[in-house]
């Protein structure tokens, strides 16, 4: 059984950066990978970054791409988000899942393993 708990989010200002660690513990051997979502409530959830399976890749979505940087540390059993200048519209909850990246739906697609979220926000 895969547990997931993220920590690190927080309160910043505009054009700070943050980062999100995701800690993965447990073991499945049909694990696809973990990747991260966001919620702002009374909207869907949105993928964020996850693996591309086969490629070695990470898929961004472009509200993120070229901000956000997703990375893992196998020693650590840690999956990172690092967020670089942020925007008052990154605000949300964020999640980490087991997840892949979905070719049909060009989306990210949560599997079943869920984090329990951390709060970021930012605002001046």
């Amino acid at each position: 059984q895969v547990q997931l708990v993220e920590s690190g989010g927080g309160l910043v200002q505009p054009g700070s950066s943050l980062r999100l660690s995701c800690k993965v513990s447990g073991f499945a051997s049909d694990y696809y990978g973990t990747g991260w979502f966001r919620q702002v409530p009374g909207k869907d959830r949105e993928g964020i970054a996850c693996p591309i399976m086969g490629g070695g890749s990470t898929y961004y979505a472009d509200s993120v791409k070229g901000r956000f940087t997703m990375s893992t540390d196998d020693a650590k059993s840690t999956v990172y988000l690092q967020m670089n200048s942020l925007k008052p519209e990154d605000t949300a909850v964020y999640y980490c899942a087991e997840a892949i990246y979905g070719d049909d739906l060009e989306a990210c697609i949560g599997a079943g393993v869920w984090g329990q979220g951390t709060q970021v926000t930012v605002s001046s």
